[in-house]
């Protein structure tokens, strides 16, 4: 698999962004480009070790974005609210279902 040339990084937002497969070796060569097309295209990077997926590269946003829920969560469920509860409840089966999906597909 090999990583091609970026040219534009304009995507819509409300397109699925496209997710590329490397492996780790591959992407380490280009590695500037697939820097890019996290940061500037939202495109993620599967890195691949041995057949196996190993580790993603996503945009800073994109991280900050799942700690901030992660830390919510949290936060949620040291709540003793039904609300609360309930909000928490609600939440990690939305991350539970985005996990085995983003597994699923991979």
């Amino acid at each position: 698999m090999t990583v091609t040339a970026i040219t534009s990084y304009a995507v819509s937002m409300s397109e699925r962004p496209t997710i590329h497969r490397n492996q780790i070796a591959e992407a380490r060569n280009v590695l500037g480009e697939v820097i890019a097309r996290a940061r500037f295209a939202g495109e993620p990077t599967i890195l691949i070790n041995r057949g196996k997926q190993a580790a993603v590269i996503v945009s800073y946003e994109d991280a900050a974005t799942l700690w901030e829920l992660r830390g919510y969560l949290e936060d949620l469920e040291g709540l003793d609210t039904p609300a609360a509860m309930q909000q928490a409840r609600v939440l990690r089966e939305a991350l539970d279902v985005a996990k085995s999906r983003a597994l699923d597909s991979s």
